[in-house]
């Protein structure tokens, strides 16, 4: 049977091609940081990484890392509920749980395990799931898993949102789920607005910070803290990939009955491995980090302004943003592809994106600032794409 399987993949894979839809991968020979080496040989600015305080490479969580190696060994062989649970994961999810103002925090993972093991161990069909346009791919499968009546609002809007929490009404419990910051586009939901919405229409809230956490807000505590609802959402989830590290491992942090009841019955957490000890011993030196100092996050804030400031005075056209995501858009698949291609030429790493990650049509090149990037990283990047952006007409 495989070789009429093998000629219908070949098929599929041809159109993706020939649509221009095709991904390649690009290979790392070196840590990543602001300046990477490809295996090609090639040294390049990387704008594409999730590495918003420009931690990945960071000698103080190496020196965690490599610590709790001598200590706890390398991985732990077991889920957490038979003997895979050590002192560095308790530990860890009380600083989540301090950091984030909340009352407990349970570790996946991955953030996609913590969001695709959410809602089907609290929610049943008699209740409801009101869920963001936008929201990210883990929490559109989370939903998918539950037997709960959704209802799906467009992104942001808060009238349309109203009308899907009046519509259910009718339905046991409501929850309201959605990005803090959107992945794509860079904007960050109205959690004042939602919060308010929220009390009225008698629901709960439920927020995934993976792109805010670390980055939104003064302390870069997340739309929590940005709206002044620290403590105040039930669940948050986030990721320890991104701006915490950028090594793996998700949370979900909120209420204890909730991060209860997901320990008994979370699917992701009961049958896969606990995440390795130094992971753990990282995650826990970030937060003590973080809690220090401001540093990095001051840093973050003004690089995304300096950068996102000169590219709209460039005349590309820029996606609004309160974050560290800056969508360059073209909306073009080809022309997304064929720029990145040129900006790889000028020593500028981005990638473009293109259906099916973003809607058809709506191509572009996201930029991810971080505090790794120096000020003459962010001029590079902006001649470049001026470069780039007159050779193909784009301005």
């Amino acid at each position: 049977m495989y070789v009429d399987f093998k000629k219908h993949l070949q098929a599929e894979l041809e159109k993706i091609t020939e649509a221009g839809l095709y991904k390649d991968e690009r290979v790392i020979g070196s840590p990543q940081q602001a300046e990477i080496t490809l295996t090609s040989g090639q040294k390049v600015l990387n704008f594409c990484a999730n590495n918003y305080l420009g931690l990945s490479n960071n000698p103080e969580l190496i020196k965690a890392a490599r610590e709790a190696l001598d200590t706890h060994g390398y991985g732990m062989s077991s889920v957490r509920f038979i003997c895979g649970t050590s002192d560095l994961h308790k530990e860890l999810e009380s600083k989540i749980a301090d950091f984030f103002g909340t009352e407990d925090t349970i570790l996946y993972a991955a953030c996609f395990d913590a969001n695709g093991g959410l809602f089907e161990p609290l929610l049943t069909s008699e209740d409801a799931i009101i869920s963001d346009s936008l929201n990210h791919a883990s929490i559109i499968d989370g939903v998918r898993l539950c037997k709960a009546k959704r209802y799906r609002y467009e992104n942001a809007d808060m009238e349309d949102l109203e009308s899907r929490l009046a519509a259910a009404q009718e339905q046991r419990f409501r929850i309201i789920v959605t990005d803090g910051v959107f992945s794509m586009d860079g904007n960050v939901a109205p959690m004042d607005k939602i919060y308010e919405l929220a009390e009225k229409y008698d629901a709960f809230v439920m927020v995934d910070e993976c792109h805010s956490a670390g980055v939104v807000g003064k302390t870069g505590r997340g739309v929590t803290e940005l709206f002044d609802l620290r403590g105040k959402i039930e669940i948050i989830t986030g990721t320890l990939g991104k701006a915490f590290g950028g090594a793996i491992g998700g949370f979900t942090t909120g209420k204890k009955e909730i991060i209860e009841m997901l320990r008994q019955r979370s699917r992701p957490y009961l049958f896969s491995n606990a995440i390795p000890p130094l992971v753990a011993a990282a995650g826990i030196r970030m937060i003590d980090m973080m809690t220090e100092t401001n540093e990095l996050q001051d840093k973050l804030h003004h690089n995304t302004d300096y950068f996102v400031n000169k590219m709209s005075d460039l005349g590309f056209d820029i996606k609004p943003t309160e974050s560290a995501i800056c969508a360059v858009m073209l909306y073009d698949a080809r022309l997304s592809q064929e720029f990145a291609s040129r900006l790889l030429e000028e020593g500028i790493y981005v990638i473009g994106f293109y259906y099916p990650v973003v809607p058809d049509g709506e191509a572009r090149i996201r930029v991810q600032l971080s505090a790794a990037h120096e000020h003459e990283h962010l001029d590079k990047a902006i001649t470049a794409f001026r470069k780039v952006g007159k050779e193909l007409k784009v301005i």
